[in-house]
């Protein structure tokens, strides 16, 4: 059985952690089909929006898989943790926006897969955080960075430190999550903000996520001047022609990504 899958929808990508009877936490053999998925998508110019999410309804991601660790060397350890960064950085780093579809639990290198993610989406009643700590441990995928990059240092302090749990409104109120919506309509929610993006420009979703990722941690001018560039490439595509076409048609853009 795959433990990774990987679902085209026109234009968009649904990957699905497949690992339901361990919570859908990641061995080593998970890690490497994320990868080579990921890479795939990263490569592919007709996918546009990429969700992440688990299989079955209690899990997104519990993390490391705990059973398989006891068994590793402290080398295999260190393998592992290197490999999950490794992977979750290739997510954060893919040119397409990314959603984290959270349909239940969320702890640990699950939680980090999510912070990898452009938007979160969680189902209301679930609870999830960087619980690390609890096991002697820090969060060692990208959460002691990602976190506080984006609810700020204090709250991040708190949330690692603690190790606590938070339940998605709680998550919503510390500004870690995009909505939260009801288990009926959960994927309804998900796959309607996905749409809201598929509805434009392909290659301007990509240039003004890598404007705001690329700016984010530069001076303004500097920031400003990626912003000019990541412009320009958007001129010359059809998708700019096109759009003003449409307009003045008063019907709606036929993108094609070019």
């Amino acid at each position: 059985m795959e433990s990774i899958l990987l679902e085209q929808q026109k234009h968009l990508a649904i990957v699905t952690i497949n690992r339901e009877e361990a919570m859908n936490a990641f061995n080593y053999d998970t890690l490497v089909e994320l990868e080579q998925v990921v890479e795939s998508i990263r490569i592919n110019p007709d996918i546009r929006v990429v969700i992440f999410t688990g299989a079955g309804e209690k899990a997104f991601s519990v993390g490391a898989d705990l059973k398989e660790r006891k068994t590793l060397t402290d080398q295999q350890v260190k393998r592992n943790v290197y490999k999950i960064g490794e992977v979750f950085n290739s997510i954060s780093n893919l040119p397409q926006p990314t959603i984290a579809a959270m349909n239940g639990y969320a702890f640990g290198g699950g939680m980090e897969l999510a912070l990898a993610c452009d938007f979160r989406i969680a189902v209301e009643g679930t609870t999830m955080g960087l619980t690390e700590a609890s096991l002697a441990i820090i969060p060692g995928a990208g959460g002691t960075q990602r976190l506080p990059r984006l609810i700020g240092e204090s709250k991040a302090l708190e949330l690692i430190l603690t190790a606590r749990r938070l339940s998605s409104t709680e998550a919503f109120s510390y500004g870690l999550l995009t909505k939260v919506a009801s288990k009926e309509a959960f994927m309804e929610e998900v796959l309607g903000f996905a749409e809201l993006m598929l509805s434009n420009g392909p290659i301007a979703l990509q240039q003004a996520k890598f404007a705001i990722t690329n700016g984010m941690n530069v001076d303004l001018q500097t920031g400003l001047q990626i912003e000019r560039k990541a412009y320009e490439i958007t001129i010359p595509t059809e998708d700019r022609v096109e759009a003003l076409i449409a307009f003045s048609e008063k019907r709606k853009p036929e993108f094609k990504g070019k």
